[in-house]
């Protein structure tokens, strides 16, 4: 199936080596399940960089994006707990994008995923939008599972009081995600539909990158 829900969080950041030990038992004992278990959350997924930057990526899904500006949302980010706030400090290099899903095509998530970051302009959204539309097609690509656009919200993106993001880095920025079954595909669909001569109507990608699933959580896992 496509992408659960109609709303989605994205995390990246970097992280020192010296706390990377900790960061990734925090991540694994505490935050992903802290996270799914609020209401209207759906599941998480945990990628590590095979080719990209920042290292580690998170995605969140709601229900609907209201959910990621909920009473129940909020009050975790005003309440996080010390092993939290901690691990927090320590990020470097952070996105946080709150974005709503307006294509999700496919029949489920792959081990690898490519990231596509597009920075469009409002007099070329609904033309990008539309093309989009054609190019985010899996069945056309062996290796393929499920393809998909997020929007952002730059209301909704950036900062919180806890965790220091860049607050407006391309707060308006879309981010295409490429579920696949390997690496190598998912970087050929990358060269052909976004930074090669097919990537018509688009400029280059302000970024690029592949990461490999760590792992994933449902709401039904906990």
């Amino acid at each position: 199936m496509p992408l659960a829900g109609k709303g989605m969080l994205l995390t990246s950041m970097d992280i020192d080596t010296a706390d990377e030990a900790d960061f990734n038992r925090w991540y694994d004992r505490e935050h992903l399940e802290e996270r799914v278990a609020i209401e209207g959350f759906l599941e998480a997924r945990r990628y590590v960089a095979h080719a990209a930057n920042p290292k580690y990526l998170c995605l969140y899904s709601t229900a609907t994006l209201d959910v990621l500006d909920s009473p129940a949302y909020r009050a975790r980010l005003a309440s996080p707990t010390d092993w939290s706030r901690q691990t927090m400090a320590r990020f470097k290099n952070m996105l946080r994008v709150v974005a709503r899903i307006t294509i999700s095509n496919g029949t489920g998530r792959g081990a690898a995923l490519g990231v596509v970051r597009l920075r469009p302009t409002p007099d070329n959204a609904g033309e990008w939008r539309d093309a989009l539309r054609e190019k985010l097609a899996p069945e056309k690509r062996d290796g393929i599972i499920s393809m998909h656009l997020l929007e952002s919200e730059p209301e909704l993106s950036g900062a919180t009081a806890e965790i220091p993001a860049v607050r407006n880095e391309g707060a308006r920025d879309w981010f295409v995600l490429i579920d696949g079954t390997q690496v190598s595909a998912v970087s050929t669909v990358i060269a052909e539909r976004f930074t090669g001569p097919a990537a018509t109507p688009f400029p280059l990608p302000v970024s690029v990158g592949t990461y490999c699933l760590m792992w994933d959580l449902a709401k039904s896992d906990i």
